[in-house]
């Protein structure tokens, strides 16, 4: 089937770009409750899923035992920006492991957001692995590692324990089952598996409800979403669509973006879960798709609707300030 245009992007009065997708809502049962597109389809939900991979951070007892904060839980689900605050955050969880930077297996990247990396222009000859994006995830990784008793070195591997555990805990999650025909490698390096994107959703919804999983791994879902929504900063950074979106309704909305267009939120107070795709892997329809959907879960009028309406149908300026066209969300959001 095609996928509806979801997203459309205007230059004065004309549409110049439109964006296809996939968008679901549903309920812990795995209730569909809002399709658009083809939701059987199967996507990589990339960093979208980190909070899925962070689960045997708490499972194996690693958090407790090395005291982790809120702010490292979150660091833990998070694709950051690199600012000064999220590095020391993941050089603190590795030095309660007994680690350092040394042990990670990410690779390092300059930030991309744009005053993040002048900051880091400025003050680093080079960037190490403690600035990749996905730090605050591998050094939970590798704290799981220690505390299981695992070798950590390889920890990236498709057949090293921890990478077992977390493709278990996926597919005990999506219902999904993941493997080397459906597997590929991530930016940082560890296995992705592709997964319908009904069954992602199905996955968060599952984590926010507790329905249809052990007691143990529906209070280690909460404890790590609870984490997130009390210290968004610590997912993304200033400025960022998955930060914005939890600090307009604080402990209402969790969020997390991924990378190629997709995106997941959860809404506690309403039990449901949703997942985006943009079928071309562009991040601005994707975080236009996911504000519009959030948004039908608010009173028309309020605050936090206007506001997430305002993020779903942004306008765009040139570089002096001249408004030039919009980025909206289409009716195929609202039906």
């Amino acid at each position: 089937m095609q996928n509806p245009v979801t997203v459309e992007v205007t230059r004065g009065s004309l549409v110049e770009s439109r964006h296809r997708g996939m968008a679901v809502v549903v309920d812990g049962a795995g209730k569909v409750l809002f399709q658009a597109g083809d939701i059987e389809a199967a996507v990589f939900p990339r960093s979208a899923c980190k909070a899925m991979q962070a689960i045997p951070l708490i499972e194996s007892g690693a958090a407790d035992a090395f005291g982790l904060t809120a702010k490292e839980l979150a660091l833990s689900c998070s694709s950051h920006s690199g600012e000064d605050e999220h590095v020391s955050t993941a050089a603190g969880m590795l030095a309660k492991a007994g680690r350092d930077v040394s042990a990670l297996e990410c690779g390092a990247h300059w930030s991309s957001d744009q005053k993040t990396i002048i900051h880091q222009a400025r003050t680093l000859e080079a960037p190490n692995a403690l600035h990749n994006n996905c730090s605050g995830k591998h050094s939970g990784f590798i704290c799981t590692c220690v505390q299981s008793g695992w070798d950590h070195a390889g920890y990236i591997g498709y057949d090293h324990p921890l990478q077992a555990e977390i493709r278990a805990v996926m597919e005990d999650l999506t219902g999904a089952a993941l493997g080397t025909d459906n597997c590929g490698v991530d930016g940082c390096s560890i296995p992705t598996y592709a997964a319908p994107l009904k069954g992602l959703a199905h996955g968060f919804a599952k984590m926010l409800t507790g329905t249809g999983i052990s007691k143990t791994r529906a209070d280690a879902s909460r404890r790590l979403m609870e984490a997130c929504m009390a210290e968004p900063f610590y997912v993304a950074g200033t400025g960022r669509a998955c930060t914005k979106l939890m600090q307009i309704a604080p402990g209402k909305i969790f969020a997390k973006t991924g990378a190629e267009g997709v995106f997941v939120a959860a809404l506690p107070d309403h039990g449901v879960a949703m997942a985006v795709k943009c079928e071309d892997g562009t991040t601005r329809a994707a975080e236009s798709m996911i504000f519009a959907l959030v948004a039908r879960y608010f009173e028309a009028g309020s605050p936090e609707r206007e506001a997430l309406m305002a993020l779903a149908n942004r306008t765009m300026k040139n570089w002096n300030g001249i408004t030039v066209g919009e980025i909206r969300a289409t009716d195929a959001m609202f039906a």
